[in-house]
């Protein structure tokens, strides 16, 4: 027997074989994008998909019913008003039904009490007046291109916060598919408004991000490289991003004074940034700088622009003098005295209105059927019925026959994204990722102000101005399940699969609902099937 050694080399020194990475999906994607031409089809393609999508779910049919909805009855009459006198005015007792008939040209002059700015109320009379007051598509068709909008806005918002087109456009698919925000799409009223100006203002502060502290940074360079150690660091004065922002959120605010809430967050949200990023330039005092310096120039380029792009939309009021309590002063002997008497009385008359209008909201508790408390909106306990009418018969095949409009998201996004926003805290907390911030910031000025009203009369619709974030938390957490190309093959594999499958269940729940969202006749029995929890009924 030989004693000689092996001449192969021994298994320990083999090096291991690599092992596969991705999946045949992602090898399959790699060439279909090999040129730089195809990425760019695919960068603008995706979202401008995902956003006709959504144009489709919300304009088909938009005008059906020929009806108003819910709190049309308000709004659609109210914008008709100002957009023809520059105020709401009153209608006669029966005026609903004659609108439905086409008398739309029946409001008096007299000043009725809005409770809410006029902004929306513009916006939807703009509608109405290109296609016609007497039609219904007209008085929806200005919230129907503010929803897709926001389909697109969002989609877009979603690319650079995850730097990833895929998770983009899976946003924007996810609140295009979505039956709250396509509800709040196709009803003539001020929320989805609200939350597209909330939106853009989202956008802006997340653009300032990058610009501020882009700037900040080269002040200090070219301080330090002059030889100065800068202890509090510049006050930036040139922040284009931010007046964008101001005027975004004192436009949403002019739709309903809630924008407020964000002004307000995203406010403090500055100040907070400016604060983190001048301590990693290792500036001493960077907390005072952030406070002390840039923060008064902040509020200064943030608050005054957005007040007066709130005045700015009251401008039917002041030039006009039938608005609700525009001569109060005049005729009620209720004119400002002493130190205050130099006020004007349109001023003071303003102040009077904004006064009971804020009275009006802290006081409101009356009961409604749909009233749904805070607490449980991320839970989806009780949903919006806005419309129901029962149609004959022979419509569904001769059994009883339903045609509903109910506000209420696809429960499984919903609550999948409730679901994803609390593990995005935990992450925040572990983490601290500012994307996570940024995103838990948009919960944090659209949720937790309500949380004083519990005692309020509120609704779930109001949510439509947090959806959007609460999209964005549900598609950072798909991005973490997805991992990345370089993912073992066995695992990336199953990733997409769980993703896939998930994305393909919510299009088949979306399908189940689109009946109830947009008002289609269904039997009494097949409705009966979409009350998945006995408050939705």
């Amino acid at each position: 027997m030989s004693t000689e050694e092996p001449t192969t080399a021994p298994l320990a020194d083999v090096p291991p074989a690599p092992v596969p990475t991705g999946s045949r999906l992602d090898d399959w994607w790699l060439r279909l994008m090999a040129t730089p031409a195809r990425e760019r089809a695919w960068r603008w393609g995706g979202p401008i998909a995902v956003t006709l999508l959504a144009a489709v779910l919300r304009l088909v049919n938009l005008g059906h019913p020929h009806s108003l909805v819910f709190d049309e009855t308000f709004y659609v009459k109210d914008a008709w008003t100002t957009w023809n006198l520059g105020y709401e005015a009153t209608w006669p007792a029966d005026a609903d039904t004659r609108f439905n008939a086409g008398e739309t040209d029946i409001f008096q002059t007299m000043g009725s009490f809005a409770v809410h700015p006029p902004l929306g109320k513009w916006i939807i009379g703009l509608g109405m007046e290109l296609f016609g007051p007497g039609d219904s598509t007209g008085w929806r068709i200005s919230v129907a291109v503010a929803g897709i909008l926001l389909v697109l806005l969002t989609t877009l918002i979603a690319v650079k916060l995850t730097r990833s087109t895929l998770l983009g456009v899976i946003a924007g698919f996810l609140l295009a598919i979505d039956g709250h925000a396509i509800v709040m799409s196709r009803v003539g009223i001020l929320d989805g408004l609200s939350s597209l100006f909330l939106l853009l203002g989202f956008g802006a502060v997340l653009l300032d991000r990058g610009w501020h502290e882009r700037r900040l940074g080269e002040a200090v360079t070219r301080a330090r490289e002059a030889g100065r150690e800068p202890t509090w660091g510049p006050a930036v004065w040139w922040r284009p991003w931010v007046l964008a922002a101001a005027v975004a959120f004192g436009a949403a605010s002019s739709v309903k004074w809630s924008g407020l809430y964000f002004l307000a967050a995203f406010g403090v949200y500055l100040v907070v940034v400016d604060a983190l990023a001048r301590r990693r330039l290792g500036l001493p005092f960077w907390f005072s700088s952030a406070v002390l310096k840039q923060g008064p120039v902040t509020a200064v380029l943030l608050i005054p622009l957005a007040v007066a792009t709130y005045l700015t939309t009251w401008i039917g009021w002041f030039a006009t003098t039938g608005g609700m309590y525009r001569t109060w002063a005049q005729t009620s002997g209720g004119e400002w005295t002493g130190a205050l008497s130099w006020v004007p009385l349109a001023v003071q008359n303003f102040w009077h209105l904004e006064v009971a209008i804020y009275q009006y909201h802290v006081g409101e508790n009356s009961p409604h059927p749909y009233q749904a408390n805070p607490l449980t909106w991320l839970f989806l306990i009780r949903p919006t019925q806005m419309y129901v009418s029962q149609v004959d018969d022979s419509v569904c095949g001769g059994t009883t026959c339903y045609e509903n409009i109910t506000s209420i998201a696809n429960p499984i996004i919903w609550w999948c994204a409730t679901a994803a926003l609390f593990y995005l805290v935990y992450r925040l907390v572990r983490r601290r990722e500012w994307q996570v911030g940024l995103v838990l910031m948009g919960m944090v000025a659209g949720y937790l102000p309500w949380l004083m009203y519990t005692g309020r009369t509120v609704f779930q619709f109001y949510t439509i101005a947090f959806e959007p974030y609460m999209i964005l938390g549900l598609t950072m957490v798909i991005g973490l399940a997805l991992g990345s190309r370089a993912d073992p093959r066995p695992q990336r594999t199953r990733a997409l699969a769980v993703v896939g499958a998930f994305l393909v269940v919510c299009v088949l729940v979306s399908a189940w609902f689109y009946p109830v969202w947009v008002g289609m006749p269904v039997p009494a029995w097949f409705l009966s099937l979409h009350y998945w929890l006995p408050s939705w009924r």
